[in-house]
């Protein structure tokens, strides 16, 4: 595995982390090897994680579920 052990970091450089792989994910996807990709998905995966397990409670907006995006549809 690259990188610390995300369990291992403190709330701040876990949030760092996942700002930097979501904005690094669209260069990997288009332009890295097969085994970059694997790698940043797997990494994110566990970053991701571990962001989910330290909030299961976090606050959900209404307008990501797919009850809101529906409703989105419907009123275009």
């Amino acid at each position: 595995m690259d990188g610390v052990d995300p369990v291992r970091l403190d709330d701040q450089q876990l949030m760092k982390e996942l700002e930097t792989i979501h904005r690094t994910r669209h260069d990997t996807l288009l332009y890295g090897s097969n085994d970059a990709l694997r790698a940043h998905n797997e990494r994110m995966a566990q970053l991701e994680g571990e962001y989910l397990r330290r909030h299961p409670r976090r606050p959900v907006a209404s307008g990501r579920t797919r009850e809101g995006a529906r409703e989105r549809e419907c009123g275009r």
